[in-house]
């Protein structure tokens, strides 16, 4: 069965927007003034719409959406003695050639370690910080 091409271009019944351009550039400046003040009306109309819909929806939500609303708010504020960062976590691994050199054991294995293991059959419990 053939694939249909896409459409392309306006859709069926859509309206040419250059004819508002042509209309608004042809205006003087009462007619002008005239219509913006109907567009602004239009605006605050659909505003006050909207926001009456949307008050309605929380209304409706109620109780559950002052729930949500007050967990958010603690997950947000700091609380319960836990603000700032973590501390850094003390290292497990040390080198055997080189103790200034120390690893966490998280991320990659570091490079000194993989360089000392490379010829031995020393592994990674070998380094441990005892």
């Amino acid at each position: 069965m053939a694939k249909k091409a896409k459409r392309r271009g306006r859709p069926p019944g859509s309206k040419n927007k250059k004819s508002m351009a042509k209309s608004v550039t042809s205006m003087d400046v009462a007619q002008l003034r005239s219509h913006i003040d109907d567009l602004q009306g239009m605006l605050a109309r659909k505003v006050t719409e909207q926001r009456s819909y949307f008050e309605n929806q929380l209304a409706q939500l109620g109780g559950y959406g002052s729930k949500k609303a007050s967990a958010a708010v603690k997950a947000v504020t700091p609380g319960d003695g836990r603000a700032g960062k973590r501390a850094k976590p003390k290292p497990k691994y040390q080198s055997k050639k080189n103790k200034s050199l120390k690893w966490t054991g998280r991320g990659m294995t570091p490079v000194w370690m993989r360089e000392e293991m490379k010829g031995t059959k020393l592994k990674k419990d070998d380094f441990l910080i005892k």
